[in-house]
């Protein structure tokens, strides 16, 4: 990993890798819903083309794997965050709002249909070729984008912040109106 890791202090950086990665799980989404049902936008909880929980792990990996770990310690981290996020995800949104995006109840070895380990086993797959492989290719990226990412960042918070509320309040009127029609 080395000079690719990130640092917990460089905000922008995580705050780069956090976009690029939320972005290419949104494409990810997709592409196995068109493989799967023939259509390619898959429902996801944000009304953007982002889906924090592909952000939110793989920047966890990316701090943890600034400490170096062993290649073992790195693939048991590389199954454990991806699914702890899932889980995590699916639990609180089905908590909040009353609505399970996913669902793995008919797969076996499955918790409460919001991880099951088949797609664990995936993201620990996905996870570690991203970290090894692809993330250099992000990490200069960021190198090369820097100096235009400063300017950018914030207003990429300000996007996310605005489809967080709005996505917020959408979704818990729509809760409100489906309690109310029963």
């Amino acid at each position: 990993m080395g000079d690719f890791a990130v640092s917990a202090s460089d905000w922008q950086a995580i705050a780069f890798y956090f976009m690029v990665y939320s972005f290419g799980g949104w494409l990810l989404e997709n592409t196995y819903s068109l493989a799967t049902t023939g259509r390619f936008f898959k429902e996801g909880f944000l009304r953007g083309p982002l889906k924090p929980m592909y952000g939110f792990a793989p920047v966890i990996l990316l701090l943890y794997a600034a400490s170096e770990p062993s290649l073992g310690g790195l693939m048991l981290m590389c199954l454990l965050v991806p699914s702890a996020v899932e889980y995590a995800s699916g639990y609180l949104l089905q908590r909040l709002f009353h609505k399970q995006w996913w669902d793995y109840s008919g797969h076996r070895f499955q918790l409460q249909g919001h991880i099951c380990l088949r797609f664990s086993v995936y993201w620990l797959v996905l996870s570690f070729a991203v970290i090894e492989s692809l993330h250099p290719s992000v990490a200069a990226l960021y190198a090369a984008a820097k100096p235009i990412w400063s300017v950018v960042c914030p207003l990429f918070l300000l996007y996310l912040a605005v489809d967080t509320t709005y996505t917020v309040r959408t979704r818990f009127k729509q809760g409100l109106s489906a309690l109310q029609n029963e």
